[in-house]
Formats: C-alpha cells, sequence, structure tokens
C-alpha cells in the first residue's frame, strides 16, 4: 500500500507561504529534496497549491528537480477548475474515497507539498500517513501560518527521523498514528 507524505518547508515562525521567496536551498537541501523525488510517483495538491505551481513550472525546462515534477501526474482537489492541464486529474467529488483508492493501487508513494485546507479532510479521514517539515533557519513575519485552519486536535505523531542540513535546516519526519 503506497503512502501519502505531506512535505512542507516551514520558517522558524511557521510561514508555509511562498517559500520561493524565502527558503534558503543550498546544494545540500536542494540534492536531498531531488534524491526524495525518486520515492512518489505523484503528487496530491489542493487548488492553491495546484495553480502556484503550475503558474511557476509548468512552462520551465531545463532544472532537473523542476523536470521530474513536471512529469509526475498531480491529482488535484478543486470545486472550481474543469480542465486542470499540466498532467494532472481532478479528484472529484469524493476527494477522501479517490486518496483512499490511489492509496491502494501498487506504486511508490504520494507526495503533498505545503499544508492547506485540503488536510482539514486529510488529517480527519487518516490519508497522511508521515509529515516531513522542513524548518528553515529564517523568520517570515507575515504569510499563511502551517495548519492554519486545520483541526489538528486529533494528531498523533512519532518522530521517526531527524535530519540537520548544512544550510542551518533540519528536518523533522513524523508518523501519524
Amino acid at each position: 500500500m503506497r503512502k501519502l507524505i505531506e512535505s512542507t518547508l516551514v520558517s522558524l515562525d511557521g510561514v508555509i507561504e511562498s517559500p520561493d521567496r524565502w527558503a534558503p536551498f543550498n546544494e545540500d537541501s536542494a540534492a536531498l529534496a531531488m534524491k526524495q523525488l525518486d520515492d512518489y510517483d505523484a503528487f496530491v495538491m489542493g487548488r492553491v497549491t495546484y495553480e502556484r505551481l503550475s503558474a511557476n513550472w509548468a512552462h520551465v525546462t531545463g532544472n532537473p528537480y523542476i523536470d521530474r515534477i513536471n512529469a509526475m501526474p498531480k491529482h488535484v482537489a478543486s470545486r472550481t477548475l474543469n480542465d486542470p492541464g499540466w498532467n494532472a486529474t481532478l479528484l472529484g467529488p469524493d476527494i477522501a474515497g479517490t486518496i483512499a483508492r490511489l492509496k491502494q493501487q501498487p506504486g511508490k508513494d504520494l507526495i503533498k507539498y505545503g499544508t492547506s485546507r485540503l488536510d482539514d479532510l486529510l488529517l480527519r479521514e487518516h490519508l497522511v500517513d508521515e509529515l516531513h517539515l522542513w524548518y528553515l533557519p529564517v523568520v517570515v513575519g507575515a504569510g499563511q501560518r502551517l495548519f492554519e485552519d486545520v483541526d489538528t486536535s486529533s494528531l498523533d505523531l512519532q518522530l521517526i527521523d531527524e535530519r540537520p542540513l548544512s544550510n542551518g535546516s533540519v528536518m523533522l519526519s513524523y508518523a501519524l498514528r
């Protein structure tokens, strides 16, 4: 059975919005991000994340990381998109059921970048198997916060890995029980 892994870049003050503006990736962290893509063969994302990533990356070529993301299938939760493009399909009205069926299919794990309103459903339905939180040594000040508008009262986390990086970041991985 495939797992759904949520991987999120987080500033020290808990901001997750627009990490392309503040995340200090170096060779070490970029290599780890690229290596981790080997563990996944499809994305799950909400409409907002889909639209941001598509706008920033769909037209980019020649960057191995972005090329791999562009090639991966994407499963998008949206009530407003009709034909998403960018190698994406809509999850449909039964988002939880569709993701549960995707997890039952053979293949590598599924990846979701960032926390969003979609997480309220995913966590409530116990569909997220692991959280990978990349804490970066910056204070952003303003922006969407980790788990903003998400009910986290039922989260039961077990630390399964911690990885310090040469840029001062640390990646904490948690299994959801």
